[in-house]
């Protein structure tokens, strides 16, 4: 009898697997319990509702009623959408590490009723293809492990639960700040990440743009740095920057729509992986030029914007073409033919998160580039989450859809991605509102309460936030977040906390930046003194609030408000706006709060800012 508990779930990728003959269960407690019961191992397959070879995986395996069989059998079969859980993601990537480099989705890994894993891989085809084996060879050799050698399996699953649990406690206490010494937090000098720029010009492909050969992804984060090393001073970082910013645009990774996908197959960005996420799109927005950054955020509108103004999750690779499942084929067809088929569909989940950097991109890319509407579209995106995943100034849900609120707990993803993204919204609207549940948020975030899985916790194989390269990080993010608002409020606590949670990963990213290359964007800006760009004026089109804008670098925070809009953030707390409140125009340049005498044109604040 099946037994796929699958049905209510509300991730979208749980749901397309509620009619596979698999007796499928939702991570948690439960399942665990039930593989004690019965003493066997757990199949967990993560994945995600816009994965192709999760797709595929679904079709020659988990649709097949003898696969189903011996899973109903021998295992208990759990299912995870990573982008719900990626704490769980998290948590198996890393023991999937100890038997495979070629780590992705689907991920299918298994463990001891104790949650801990002992074999790991990621797609299996249904038979063997050259050393790969068949799924079922695979569910026929663990399970012979699983009865014959018992003690191989527990020494093993062990062991790597050990490893996790030692570089959890070790990026912990790198976390909390200091050296050993009293020294406070060791940032790498402003020359050792400047440095990084040398590295990433060796690695650039000259030929076709980008970095390093195939599969070629965006890497938002990595090109975010180096416009940071860019504004910075540094051009050789800059031209590097726009030189891959143009192989994007200007490739079959850019959709005619405008929208990007998640990664080029091939070297010179041709046969794109069609997948089309929120996060790859937003970090783009934030460094995109004009024409680049309209296109992207037209992508955002059109086709992941839902009514309340909310950004879903991402749009699949596969769409229905003639009454076959195909992937691309949509995206292959000239824009006005697209309308004759079905779009593929959306993964509707709307996630706090990913959310918060759709905000961010959209509300630098406004200020940039002096469109209103992007910045009508981040403000749509902030009301949206806000009213339905925040609570008296906490995040309070991870996620939702129409079918409801998923129960995975918020992460340090939601917390500092939004954060940061209702800054920026705050500072180019001038709306303290925003900066309010912002300030809120950080301090939840470096209180550090977020609740840890109890199959993880059980196990110790909770890793907490782990370095990524297509996504900012949440921790780096909130480090931001604290940061801006140490430069409004004059608090300095928040500025050195701020550099705790980065200093240890933009060490690591000087030698090795792929994966930190966030962290060294905000350790750059640390390693500034900061300087705080005030505008004060109740003409939308002051030329002074355009100059302001451009004068963004590491370091520097601008901010542009009308009269009343000043009085309404020195009443809330934010001190750099005290007494700025003055009927006539006027622009103020500070470091750390001590402020030169107010310009009253463009021309004054551009001599200042020089």
């Amino acid at each position: 009898m099946n037994d796929n508990r699958l049905g209510t779930a509300v991730s979208p990728y749980l749901r397309l697997h509620a009619d596979n003959p698999v007796d499928w269960r939702e991570w948690g407690p439960a399942a665990f319990a039930e593989a004690r019961e019965r003493d066997v191992p757990v199949l967990v397959s993560v994945g995600y509702a816009t994965c192709h070879w999760c797709h595929v995986m679904a079709r020659e395996s988990f649709s097949d009623p003898e696969i189903g069989e011996l899973l109903r059998r021998d295992f208990v079969a759990v299912k995870v959408d990573r982008e719900e859980r990626p704490d769980v993601d998290a948590s198996l990537m890393a023991s999937a590490s100890a038997f495979t480099q070629q780590l992705g989705w689907p991920l299918t890994a298994f463990t001891t009723p104790e949650g801990r894993v002992f074999f790991a891989g990621t797609y299996y085809p249904p038979t063997q293809v050259g050393q790969v084996g068949s799924f079922r060879q695979v569910l026929a050799a663990v399970l012979d492990a699983w009865q014959e050698r018992r003690h191989e399996v527990d020494a093993n699953a062990g062991a790597i639960a050990t490893a996790i649990r030692q570089g959890a406690e070790a990026d912990a206490a790198a976390r909390g700040g200091g050296t050993g010494d009293g020294v406070g937090p060791r940032l790498p000098s402003v020359d050792a990440i400047r440095a990084v720029t040398a590295q990433l010009v060796s690695a650039e492909d000259t030929t076709y743009g980008g970095f390093g050969g195939a599969p070629k992804f965006p890497s938002a984060p990595l090109l975010e740095f180096l416009a940071d090393v860019g504004a910075d001073g540094d051009e050789i970082a800059g031209a590097l920057r726009d030189r891959s910013l143009r192989a994007i645009r200007s490739t079959e990774l850019t959709d005619a729509d405008g929208g990007v996908f998640r990664y080029a197959t091939k070297r010179d960005w041709s046969v794109p992986h069609y997948e089309r996420m929120l996060y790859d799109n937003a970090g783009l927005l934030a460094i995109a030029g004009a024409e680049q950054a309209r296109g992207i955020a037209d992508f955002l509108r059109d086709t992941l914007r839902r009514p309340d103004g909310a950004f879903v999750a991402a749009q699949d690779s596969e769409s229905t073409i003639d009454g076959r499942r195909v992937e691309g084929d949509w995206y292959r067809l000239p824009l006005d033919e697209r309308a004759r088929f079905a779009p593929p569909p959306l993964d509707d989940q709307v996630l706090t998160g990913w959310n918060g950097l759709a905000i961010r991109g959209l509300a630098l890319a406004g200020a940039r580039h002096r469109d209103d509407e992007m910045i009508a579209l981040a403000r749509g995106a902030a009301d949206a989450v806000l009213a339905a995943h925040v609570q008296d100034g906490h995040v309070t849900v991870r996620s939702s859809t129409a079918h409801g609120t998923s129960s995975a707990p918020p992460t340090i993803e939601d917390v500092g991605l939004l954060a940061e993204g209702l800054l920026e919204l705050a500072l180019v609207t001038g709306e303290v509102r925003y900066a309010v549940t912002a300030r809120s948020l950080v301090d939840d975030g470096l209180a550090g309460s977020f609740a840890v899985d109890p199959v993880l916790h059980a196990a110790g194989t909770a890793t907490g936030e782990q370095p990524q390269t297509a996504l900012r990080s949440g921790t780096v993010a909130l480090a931001s977040a604290a940061a801006t608002t140490a430069a409004l409020t004059g608090d300095g606590a928040l500025r050195t906390a701020a550099a705790s949670m980065v200093a240890d990963r933009a060490r690591t990213g000087t030698e090795r930046p792929l994966g930190h290359a966030d962290a060294l964007g905000v350790a750059l800006a640390l390693q500034r003194s900061s300087r705080e760009v005030v505008v004060v004026s109740p003409d939308p089109d002051d030329p002074m609030r355009a100059v302001a804008h451009g004068a963004r670098r590491p370091g520097t925070v601008v901010a542009s408000v009308t009269p009343p809009q000043a009085r309404a953030w020195a009443d809330a707390g934010f001190s750099l706006f005290a007494g700025r409140d003055g009927a006539a125009p006027a622009a103020y340049v500070c470091h750390d709060h001590v402020c030169a005498l107010p310009a009253h044109t463009g021309d004054e604040l551009a001599d200042q800012l020089r």
